[in-house]
């Protein structure tokens, strides 16, 4: 007998059918799996036989033969057991298949027939929804997961025998509907949701032009660098974005949700979709896989587990060279291309790169003269400027010198991250507001026509000669050129404003201290 299951798959953050065949028939015991499986799919079939036995019923021996399609995809992992073991109970006559039509079945199967979570449920359910998929049944752990998804009927099971000894049977019961599931409601969860709620702005002393930046950053995702000696704030303030960041939007949410679940790390018990923007920090001894993705099945690397939301490099120079040029083409393209022989995924990279680093290896080059002298030689300072490329720099909108501040314990900054969201949130929204018919939300984003026309096309007469004037004399590159506008269009949207003045201008400008650099050294 044949029948034909749904089951699913990620392929990069987003979920894939998959139609798992099974077809029995007579002949020598045998089970075939076709349909390009890895051997965690070829294994799948002694954890179905076990399954299927110590659940109570009855696992064929006939010939089995298992195809997963399409055919020319490659699957991986175990989510597809729970499906086969169903396949093989249909195809035999244990479980009438009418009752499974228009059923997505996600799950891994233990050998005394419980079913454990798999990664990647959420997106697996949002392509069941979207394709109008009737019900989904789910391990019993990833319930609340599934559930966040709208339009969709959620099962969760905690065993093939739970399965089959009365949860087939009621799939098509009203009644029995209405007391298992019910559709859950969109739900999100806190604003402020991670163990980093307590850390607030006003917890670094002075560095007002480094609070200053980082509202500009944080008001349309500008990328910044802080460069500074040890101990001058420039961890405390990356570490602090997140808390002056506007919260996720409901498409955004849902698209971070989805890649923190295929990561294999949303947990049980979400009360909702993640709104609070992700905070990635990886260690400089991190591999170039490891940030920006890769593997003979590619996965998601830092740069997208930080998607809508910040990735914070801290010491930029003690990362290796390799994975600092790597960044170049997510932050230019918002998006990480990996291609390998059995296909190619794209991963989602929209990221507030923040970063820090010292002025040279020992930390207190360029410092007053009462300062702690520098111990560094011209050539060592040289060698660990070098490993940042200047097209990387380029890439950079806001490159803030911090000074070591004076030691007043009584001083303390006015301005909260309560506060500052405030008015950041005020500028997001008078950003999304301006380009919501483009498919863009923020400054950082315009390019081609759409930086012209909002952008150049609003300049006062004195900002775009002075603007000119520093592009010559700095002899910046386009690019530096292009992002100098998109700053000062920022900063004139926190100042409420549409016309960008020269104020704005040379305030943008002050934030480009490595061109500076460059010029004083040439």
């Amino acid at each position: 007998m044949y029948v034909k299951l749904l089951s699913a798959s990620v392929l990069g953050v987003e979920g894939r059918f998959i139609e798992v065949e099974v077809d029995i028939c007579s002949g020598l015991p045998q089970v075939s799996v076709v349909g390009l499986p890895d051997s965690a799919v070829r294994e799948s079939v002694e954890r179905v036989r076990a399954a299927i036995k110590n659940g109570g019923m009855k696992f064929p021996m006939d010939r089995i033969t298992i195809n997963l399609a399409p055919a020319d995809l490659r699957k991986e992992g175990s989510a597809f057991d729970l499906a086969i073991a169903a396949g093989i109970l249909c195809a035999s006559g244990q479980v009438d298949p009418a009752l499974l039509e228009q059923t997505l079945f996600i799950g891994e199967l233990a050998l005394n027939g419980s079913v454990r979570n798999v990664p990647g449920v959420l997106p697996m359910t949002e392509l069941a929804r979207s394709a109008g998929v009737r019900r989904v049944i789910v391990p019993e752990d990833a319930v609340e997961e599934a559930r966040l998804i709208t339009g969709v009927e959620v099962f969760g099971i905690r065993s093939l025998a739970q399965w089959t000894g009365g949860l087939v049977d009621s799939l098509d019961s009203d009644a029995s509907r209405s007391e298992t599931i019910g559709p859950a409601p969109e739900r999100f969860g806190p604003a402020m949701d991670t163990p980093d709620g307590e850390l607030d702005l006003a917890d670094v002393i002075g560095q007002a032009q480094g609070k200053r930046a980082l509202m500009i950053a944080a008001s349309a995702m500008h990328n910044i660098l802080f460069v500074g000696p040890p101990g001058t704030g420039k961890t405390m303030l990356c570490r602090r974005l997140p808390t002056i960041m506007p919260p996720l939007s409901g498409s955004e949410s849902l698209m971070v949700t989805k890649i923190v679940s295929v990561s294999g790390k949303l947990g049980n018990g979400r009360e909702g979709l993640i709104r609070r923007r992700p905070f990635r920090s990886p260690h400089h001894s991190i591999s170039m896989a490891g940030l920006i993705g890769g593997g003979s099945i590619p996965k998601p690397g830092e740069v997208t587990l930080a998607h809508h939301g910040i990735l914070f490099l801290d010491e930029l120079a003690e990362f290796s060279r390799a994975s600092l040029e790597a960044l170049r083409q997510p932050i230019e393209d918002r998006e990480v291309t990996i291609g390998r022989a059995r296909g190619v995924c794209r991963f989602p990279a929209r990221f507030l790169l923040a970063a820090s680093m010292n002025p040279c290896p020992c930390g207190f080059a360029g410092g007053s003269p009462d300062d702690r002298p520098c111990t560094c030689s011209p050539l060592a300072i040289a060698r660990y400027r070098a490993r940042m490329s200047g097209p990387l720099a380029d890439r950079l909108d806001l490159q803030v010198e911090l000074p070591r501040q004076p030691v007043r314990l009584k001083e303390r900054s006015s301005l909260s991250s309560e506060e500052a969201r405030s008015l950041i949130t005020e500028a997001s929204e008078r950003q999304q507001s301006r380009y919501a018919k483009y498919g863009i939300r923020w400054n950082s984003e315009l390019q081609g026509s759409l930086l012209h026309t909002y952008a150049a096309a609003m300049m006062a007469a004195d900002a775009e000669q002075l603007l000119h004037l520093v592009y010559e004399q700095l002899g910046l590159s386009y690019r530096a050129h292009d992002r100098i506008l998109k700053v000062s269009r920022t900063i004139a949207d926190l100042a409420g404003r549409e016309t960008i003045r020269s104020e704005d201008v040379a305030e943008a400008v002050s934030y480009r201290c490595l061109d500076k650099n460059i010029e004083e050294a040439g």
